[in-house]
């Protein structure tokens, strides 16, 4: 297989709309689940960080919502600029198309690099940051195997198996995932390998220039490792592994998820033994990945992505009826249920049931969760 492009041509940001779009990412009680259903609602960034103040007292907050300024926006855009780094747009030709089809795909994505790996087919491998030294090996086989038939890597950066899966992808691309500002380097000590990733490969981050990574930006930053990538190959994890978090959101986006077996007496394979066990593909050598990812390469994907417009073509705003908002309301609980269900037990419109859940979202009451569930916080 030829190293092949997966990208397609899709929209293209003028400067305003980058800046809007960041303002709004970045804005209180804004995710990319609520992103996405702002931008659907009202057609763009620019209309829906006019309605957040509004969104947020009706919904129930004692106060307006902080809204990123726009020169907070601007200076953001210029420290990447003087980085050598962009902020890469969802729907840009260059967004990976894979992770485009998550359902909290980065609305935008800070990147620095050769973007050719990103429109390149990807495989994940992420393991122990305490890896073993059979666990290394067979890492860097599996990547140099891999990179030889034309994929790229996508790992975390980490020590151990993400550092020894980047350093045998340099000359084919990797692509490496932070969990902090992509000026923010987790480990600082890896800061070479930076560096050397740039010239064949990428590095990227959805959060903030200047974020320090905390203990739970690492699942976030795991489920777009896996978003990334046709399939994650876990080498070594402990019984309570971060990679075993990435498996799960591998199999939740439905991805392949393979396994290097490990000895029964390696605590750090009693994570990867368990996977084996539930079903994952065991693995000893890049042909058993290839072999089950080649078919899955032409698979043409539908686009998804939101409305780039500057703020017209959105829904007419209605105002729901006191009785609607309160029959809403009360079918919520801390108990995740789905949209449709929502409409169906309200005896409401879709487009009132939409409305409702983002005043209550951008009054930090509401919580999104993957497969169209919401439940209250």
């Amino acid at each position: 297989m030829t190293r092949g492009q997966e990208g397609a041509e899709g929209v293209h940001l003028t400067d305003e709309q980058r800046i809007d779009w960041l303002r709004l990412i970045r804005s209180q009680n804004v995710g990319p689940r609520t992103f996405r259903a702002l931008i659907n609602h009202f057609g763009g960034a620019r209309a829906a960080l006019e309605a957040l103040p509004a969104l947020a007292r009706r919904g129930g907050s004692g106060g307006a919502p902080r809204i990123y300024a726009r020169e907070h926006a601007e200076r953001e855009i210029e420290a990447a600029r003087k980085f050598g780094a962009a902020f890469l747009a969802i729907g840009e030709a260059d967004y990976p198309r894979r992770l485009q089809m998550i359902d909290d795909a980065p609305p935008l994505l800070a990147v620095r690099g050769n973007r050719a790996a990103l429109t390149t087919p990807a495989v994940a491998i992420v393991g122990s940051r305490n890896a073993s030294a059979a666990g290394l090996k067979i890492t860097q086989r599996l990547a140099l195997e891999l990179g030889e038939a034309g994929f790229v890597t996508v790992s975390g950066l980490a020590r151990g198996i993400d550092a020894a899966a980047h350093r045998a992808s340099l000359d084919s691309g990797t692509i490496a995932v932070l969990a902090g500002g992509l000026d923010r380097l987790y480990p600082p000590e890896h800061g070479e390998l930076f560096e050397a990733i740039l010239p064949s490969g990428i590095v990227l981050s959805e959060m903030p220039f200047g974020w320090e990574p905390r203990a739970r930006d690492f699942p976030r930053r795991n489920r777009l490792i896996s978003g990334i990538a046709l399939g994650v190959v876990i080498v070594e994890a402990a019984k309570r592994s971060g990679s075993l978090i990435t498996a799960r959101l591998a199999l939740e986006q439905g991805r392949e998820v393979f396994v290097v077996p490990g000895s029964p007496l390696d605590p750090r394979a009693e994570g990867t033994n368990g996977l084996l066990k539930q079903g994952a593909t065991p693995v000893t050598e890049a042909a058993d990945i290839i072999a089950v990812l080649q078919p899955i390469i032409g698979i043409e994907l539908p686009a998804r992505e939101p409305d780039a417009s500057g703020g017209e073509g959105g829904e007419e705003y209605v105002e729901p009826a006191p009785d609607e908002r309160t029959r809403i309301v009360g079918l919520l609980s801390p108990v995740p249920i789905s949209i449709d269900d929502l409409v169906r037990l309200s005896k409401t419109s879709p487009r009132v049931v939409r409305i409702v859940l983002l005043e209550l979202e951008i009054a930090g009451r509401l919580e999104r969760h993957g497969g169209g569930l919401v439940s209250l916080v």
